[in-house]
């Protein structure tokens, strides 16, 4: 078999318990000597605390960050092509996303190094999880310029993208429910108010509260309406 490659998740935190980490990733630790690293002192500081009885003397550490050239990049895959398995280690989290180890990957694949990522935490994923937001479609975009100016110009693109492929996307959910004769479909944030430029009519409810929550098929035609006020009588009388 070919030499492996391991792509290791670090911590995303200063401080971090060893059992949080798959078993997995302390035995393949503990059989590598050979490492490309972000940040030397703490890819050190992360083996010794998930492997506590492995010699850091054994270790042999190549820095990669963006003080790394490429000419120092060209012999970091040597160990493997010599039959040594070695590990891609990132400053936190996941190596390979938004992060310099994605080049080193470039290099392994036309060398035929075997390539294995390994689980472990990741910041954009733990993000999407704990937002609400659509988890089926969503984009990353990595780090925003430095520079003030550049950054607002940057983040009003991000927003301009957004809101067009939104309005594409409900644009099709309509074009779908005439093609398809759908009865009716539920509308929820932030599409309660976008939506209503790509209906046919709206009904008294909707028209009033200029938001839609309900769309149903009537007469060829895509109806929006709003049951909030409905639902919200509803509980009142209950209560």
């Amino acid at each position: 078999m070919n030499p492996t490659l391991y792509l290791i998740p670090s911590p995303l935190g200063e401080e971090f318990h060893p059992d949080a980490f798959p078993n997995e990733i302390k035995s393949i630790i503990e059989k590598l000597d050979y490492f490309i690293v972000e940040n030397e002192k703490e890819a050190r500081r992360f083996i010794k605390k998930i492997t506590p009885d492995k010699k850091q003397s054994t270790l042999k550490l190549y820095p990669l960050n963006k003080h790394t050239s490429a000419d120092e990049m060209a012999s970091y895959l040597d160990p493997c092509l010599k039959g040594n398995d070695m590990g891609l280690i990132s400053d936190a989290g996941c190596p390979g996303i938004a992060d310099p180890g994605a080049v080193i990957l470039q290099k392994a694949y036309p060398l035929k190094i075997r390539v294995k990522p390994l689980v472990g935490p990741s910041s954009i994923l733990l993000a999407m999880m704990s937002s609400g937001l659509n988890g089926q479609n969503f984009a990353f975009n990595g780090y925003l310029p430095i520079d003030k100016n550049e950054r607002k110009k940057a983040i009003k693109t991000l927003e301009n993208r957004s809101q067009k492929l939104d309005q594409s996307q409900l644009e099709q959910l309509i074009v779908q429910i005439k093609k398809k004769k759908i009865d009716g479909a539920n509308v929820t944030v932030p599409f309660k108010k976008t939506i209503i430029p790509f209906l046919d009519e709206l009904s008294i409810e909707a028209e009033k509260t200029q938001s839609v929550n309900t769309l149903y098929f009537k007469n060829n035609k895509v109806v929006g309406h709003n049951t909030d006020i409905v639902g919200f009588e509803t509980s009142i009388e209950k209560s």
